[in-house]
């Protein structure tokens, strides 16, 4: 989960707290308290305040007016934490406040919490279920059964027996939690007979006063659920972007396509780190993740850590930069307030002036393979940069038969490429993606060498960044959909794609430019 997304003005994480022990606060919902801009609490101490985020306006709030003020706080484009007691949906009143925000238009989302019904039986030493009984929760006429789809159906033949009506509406929920989630209406007699052998573990909610329909439906409904999404980072880079597109309801499949390795010569590193030391520069400006990790390595096999850095100025490109910086116990005296790149960066950086600035060096460490822009930018400006090799990048080895032939026979939905490099690379270690996969790039500089290999492009994020580029990627999965449904068809994932799909597909980019 991240914050909010940029499409939404604001958006509401019902965040259910367990029955009272804060060691049964699950890390979902400790992360969503983390991700909060506003933090409403059934009652006082059902969160301890060293869990709560520093900064952020905390309330309590109960009541019937409790949803008209979770409301407000979201329509203000904030995203809001709503914390309730054991899990929002059995012992408290998020089926409620949900249908309010559902009313309202304003997303929402659930993470669920340890129900009283089970955690305090357990803290007591009581017994509260069999292992061999798929019979969990019976509230108010409602039952809940999970297991086997064999047990399931099992226990469908005893409620039948014990008077039961076969014509009882129920929900079939199968792969619950992940983005393979699927839910079925059915009745309990159908049920009953459904009986093919396989051990999948299904979810059943019987609904007996004729509500077949998951009226909260909300995981299902995200623009990119079920989507398989190829993401050609490594795991390290990859994760920002993966939770994103989680965030969407996508699986992504981290691919790496450069591998990152030590300068083959590291005199010039070496060199400029002892300089860095001894006060030779100015400023130190990291352009990557990579590089100050490049940086950071070596100074720790001198015996150094961050203060070697003390008297020297940091800039970073960007806010990923800055975050491993500030990890290391170093803020940077310098962001881009504009466009995460090199020339963001120097869009922001001062020229040199003798009279105020010591000295005008700059140390830059970077890739093998990074361009001239930022080193010909700082000259312009009156500044010396030293453009040091810090690492190299080398093409990853070709990805495991199974996802080589995923990518040439169209199984992924979309691919994002983040860089030129992860395009010609994962061409040659794996060839081009199949013509059904949507294709969306980071940047014009991507596109147009994705257009070079002679693919298309899709989806264009309108900035430079891995959270746009999943939103961008999610507001194009809605577009389709809709044309989809204008159009009076089935709606499928890309990898569902049969004849004619490329006809629709070229529609919907007509559209979405």
């Amino acid at each position: 989960m991240t914050k909010r997304l940029a499409t939404e003005p604001g958006t509401v994480v019902f965040i259910g707290a367990g029955p009272g022990d804060p060691g049964l606060l699950t890390t979902a919902a400790l992360r969503a308290l983390r991700e909060s801009e506003v933090i409403l609490l059934q009652r006082p101490g059902i969160v301890p305040d060293d869990l709560l985020p520093d900064g952020v306006p905390v309330r309590e709030q109960h009541g019937p007016t409790a949803a008209t003020a979770v409301i407000e706080a979201a329509a203000s484009g904030k995203q809001v934490g709503r914390v309730l007691v054991g899990d929002p949906l059995v012992d408290s009143y998020g089926a409620e406040e949900a249908a309010a925000c559902q009313r309202a238009g304003i997303p929402f989302e659930i993470v669920p919490g340890v129900p009283l019904a089970t955690a305090v039986p357990a803290y007591a030493g009581i017994a509260v279920g069999r292992g061999d009984s798929p019979v969990s929760v019976s509230v108010d006429g409602t039952q809940v059964l999970h297991g086997a789809r064999a047990e399931v159906a099992a226990a469908a033949k005893s409620l039948l027996a014990d008077g039961a009506e076969a014509s009882t509406d129920v929900l079939v929920v199968a792969h619950g939690t992940t983005p393979a989630q699927t839910t079925t209406a059915s009745t309990l007699g159908a049920l009953a007979q459904d009986n093919d052998g396989d051990d999948l573990l299904v979810v059943v909610v019987t609904a007996p006063r004729g509500d077949a329909e998951p009226t909260l439906g909300w995981f299902e409904t995200r623009p990119l659920f079920g989507w398989r999404v190829l993401v050609p980072r490594t795991k390290d880079q990859a994760g920002p972007l993966v939770d994103r597109l989680s965030r969407h309801g996508a699986l992504a499949d981290e691919v790496p396509t450069i591998s990152v390795e030590p300068p083959r010569n590291p005199n010039q590193i070496e060199r400029a780190l002892r300089g860095l030391v001894e006060g030779r520069y100015a400023w130190i400006v990291f352009t990557s993740v990579n590089a100050l990790k490049a940086v950071r390595t070596r100074l720790e096999a001198y015996g150094l850590d961050a203060r070697a850095m003390s008297g020297v100025k940091v800039a970073a490109v960007g806010d990923k930069t800055a975050d491993a910086l500030r990890a290391w116990g170093i803020t940077p005296e310098l962001l881009p307030t504009g466009e995460q790149s090199s020339r963001g960066l120097l869009a922001d950086w001062p020229p040199y002036d003798e009279e105020t600035d010591p000295m005008n060096r700059v140390f830059l460490p970077r890739a093998d393979i990074a361009t001239e822009t930022l080193a010909a930018g700082l000259a312009d400006l009156g500044w010396e940069a030293e453009d040091v090799t810090a690492y190299r990048t080398v093409r990853a080895a070709p990805p495991p038969a199974p996802i080589r032939e995923a990518i040439k026979a169209g199984a992924f939905d979309a691919v994002l490429f983040t860089s030129s490099s992860t395009v010609r690379n994962l061409v040659g270690i794996a060839g081009k993606p199949h013509p059904t996969t949507v294709i969306a790039c980071i940047g014009p500089a991507t596109a147009k060498t994705v257009e070079e290999h002679g693919m298309r492009v899709d989806v264009l994020a309108p900035s430079p960044s891995v959270d746009v580029l999943a939103d961008a990627l999610a507001a194009f999965a809605e577009q389709r959909r809709a044309d989809l449904r204008a159009a009076g068809e089935p709606v499928t994932r890309p990898s569902q794609r049969r004849r004619g799909g490329a006809r629709r597909a070229a529609a919907t980019r007509r559209r979405a430019t």
